[in-house]
């Protein structure tokens, strides 16, 4: 006889970001376990005969999508299932939350096998597992930048804040537990600042926090992919810090349940298999994942692309790299000193003879040494399938001067860090001949202090320069 599966709604929890972790988390998941009458389909079998695999995913939180919202989509996944030829009928559950804290409590619940998360998360799915009993394991990563691009510092676009220092005595919104709190308190670390002594810190989810800067109740807002672009891409915030000024590599990654993994390993292997093909989707055909992503999300393609593009801020690839798991050992002293969790261990977390598996020995060590692309810049055209790619900045400025009525939008890569920002919303210097963009101004100035004749020029100077 089939167990009865019994779903109640999740407790209430903190407010907090679609990459964020919730402290004192056992209390919730207690109460899920007790209330539980079994596991999820997939580790119980069904009826012999059909089997249902439960994916909790994050549609917003698009450093996932090729673990969520771009590979429900393509319907990869159903596909390599189809294909198994085990005499077993799957059904693929798509539960989507809008944080990571949730998918936790419902994995060591063991009501969902595979999730996704950002870095931060990813430690307190590994300490809550195996607090509660119920180990998880990293099986594959997302998406990446190796220097920490994908979580940025906002401000108002009308605020006279222009450097870190500039933020003492001053209210910054959060997600306490995300990567982007992690960024906030290690930049402000390097700036002489201390996060719980020198800023009024709001623990507030992303759409919250963005309400706070646009009401002034906030004056600065840390967060992760998408929040920054998005506003920045609206005109609804600037850039006050690069979080790849670090270069500390920051992550998104694929989680799943030891017990599933250990009784349903083709299954899992299924997954990583259709991960890999929309990882190879998305790098062959950016403009149009873009789209789908937007379409699901409701997100802006323009902010999608920023992140997912060709040259994005984000480099995807399920292979989990030496230098991630580096970084991920270095993470959990900011966890512990936020009194989110103890002692991490990471190597016994992170696991990766799965996606190993499944993309075969040599094609996994090509993709462990494989580098992200060094970007120059790139223009969307108005109705156009592909973007163009330039050599220079400054070439790009030429061309958006020529075309100023044919651009949906144009990307540059920041001249110190890389990081891919709009070119209307980055901070621009003349220094000769070269026209050189910049995230933020603290670094725009660096430069220019650092140059002589160099000056910082308005975008519309820029574009007149150019052409």
């Amino acid at each position: 006889m089939k167990p009865k599966r019994i779903t109640l709604p999740l407790p209430a929890l903190p407010a907090l970001s679609s990459s964020s972790v919730f402290p004192a988390a056992a209390a919730a998941v207690a109460l899920l376990l007790s209330a539980t009458a079994c596991g999820g389909d997939a580790s119980a079998g069904g009826d012999g005969s059909t089997v249902t695999v439960t994916v909790g995913y994050q549609s917003r939180t698009i450093n996932t999508v090729t673990a969520g919202t771009l590979l429900r989509s393509l319907g990869y996944f159903e596909k390599q299932l189809n294909s198994l030829g085990d005499g077993v009928t799957y059904k693929v559950d798509w539960q989507d939350y809008a944080t990571g804290a949730p998918i936790t409590a419902q994995m060591t619940a063991g009501k969902i096998d595979i999730g996704s998360m950002g870095d931060f998360p990813l430690l307190i799915n590994a300490a809550r597992g195996k607090q509660l009993g119920k180990p998880t394991r990293l099986v594959s990563v997302t998406g990446y930048n190796l220097r920490g691009g994908l979580n940025t510092i906002v401000v108002a676009p009308g605020s006279s804040l222009t450097s870190l220092k500039d933020l003492k005595g001053r209210k910054v919104s959060t997600s306490v537990g995300s990567a982007a709190d992690g960024t906030l308190v290690r930049a402000l670390q390097r700036a002489g600042l201390d996060a719980a002594e020198d800023i009024e810190k709001l623990n507030q989810q992303p759409a919250v926090g963005a309400s706070a800067l646009a009401s002034g109740s906030a004056d600065a807002l840390s967060q992760f992919v998408a929040w920054p672009g998005l506003l920045a891409h609206q005109g609804k915030a600037k850039a006050l810090y690069d979080g790849a000024q670090l270069n500390l590599p920051t992550f998104h990654g694929v989680t799943a349940a030891e017990d599933f993994a250990k009784q349903r390993p083709a299954v899992l292997e299924a997954f990583l298999k259709a991960q890999t093909q929309a990882t190879d989707y998305l790098d062959t055909h950016p403009v149009a994942a873009a789209e789908k992503v937007a379409k699901a999300t409701g997100l802006p393609a323009e902010t999608v692309y920023l992140y997912n593009g060709a040259q994005g801020i984000a480099t995807f690839d399920p292979a989990i790299k030496p230098q991630l798991v580096a970084a991920l050992k270095k993470d959990v002293s900011v966890l512990k000193d936020a009194k989110l969790t103890g002692d991490v261990d990471v190597d016994a977390f992170v696991d990766d003879q799965y996606v190993k598996k499944a993309l075969g020995p040599a094609e996994y060590a090509e993709r462990l040494a494989s580098a992200p692309p060094k970007p120059a810049g790139e223009v969307w055209p108005e109705g156009a399938q592909k973007t163009l790619a330039f050599s220079s900045p400054t070439a790009l400025l030429r061309h958006v001067a020529g075309h100023r009525d044919e651009v949906r939008a144009a990307y540059v890569p920041d001249t110190t860090t890389g990081t891919l920002w709009f070119a209307d919303r980055a901070v621009w210097v003349a220094d000769g001949g070269d026209l050189l963009p910049f995230v933020t101004p603290e670094t725009a100035q660096a430069y220019v202090a650092g140059h002589g004749g160099a000056r910082v020029v308005p975008y519309a100077e820029a574009l007149e320069r150019a052409s």
